[in-house]
């Protein structure tokens, strides 16, 4: 910004700018400015928009469209886009998807975990409120980044062996039967997840998805 000077004080207002800029003053503020807008909220339009449809099909340009930003804007405070996506997952299993571990968590058993975590996708996943389906499950199918997609996986099958490991845990402390397989059933549980999840954004209604969640739990032993 162009310094001016007072018709009192002439050149020393010119001076004043200077090492007001030097000390990080008005010259610095101008330069690095505050982001002028919520990025939590531009955030939360990102991971809609990705669930939505998602990391393959969204570009930069619906991103800051969505998020109400210029593209300099979601780079400085995001990173790129595959940046932006891996934040928007963690937000996505720490608020719409916390349900599944918070429910293997409260429960007693990994079948009261289970029933009560089918009962809740089926609530979660045909939510008015939001995007239908899983963001995990859905997010990138067909995505031809080999690293992003892997991400994703590497995150699905990770819960595949904690169910599994509370199956086991269960077995030995005799809550099921001694004949259960944990890796089998860890396994179909979580494909009666991915199933709930892509029905939901074929327009299956919650009360579908729960009597799918109730036929699964007649599978277990």
């Amino acid at each position: 910004m162009a310094t001016t000077s007072s018709p009192r004080t002439g050149t020393k207002d010119a001076k004043g700018a200077k090492d007001a800029a030097g000390r990080g003053g008005a010259g610095t503020a101008q330069r690095g400015r505050p982001r002028s807008f919520d990025r939590e909220a531009a955030l939360e339009q990102a991971l809609r928009l990705f669930w939505e449809r998602g990391y393959e099909a969204t570009s930069v340009a619906d991103l800051t469209g969505a998020m109400g930003i210029r593209p300099p804007s979601l780079y400085a405070a995001f990173g790129d886009k595959r940046a932006l996506f891996d934040e928007v997952v963690a937000r996505y299993r720490e608020s719409h998807g916390a349900y599944s571990a918070r429910a293997l968590a409260e429960e007693p058993t990994a079948r009261a975990g289970v029933a009560r975590m089918l009962r809740e996708a089926a609530a979660q996943a045909t939510d008015p409120d939001h995007p239908w389906g899983c963001l995990l499950i859905s997010s990138t199918v067909n995505c031809t980044s080999p690293e992003v997609a892997e991400t994703v996986r590497a995150l699905r099958n990770a819960n595949v062996r904690a169910l599994e490991s509370l199956i086991r845990a269960d077995v030995a402390a005799g809550h099921e039967p001694a004949g259960t397989d944990p890796a089998a059933l860890a396994r179909f549980t979580a494909t009666v997840v991915q199933g709930m999840s892509q029905r939901a954004r074929d327009g299956a209604t919650r009360a579908e998805l729960e009597r799918v969640a109730a036929d699964a739990m007649r599978v277990w032993p």
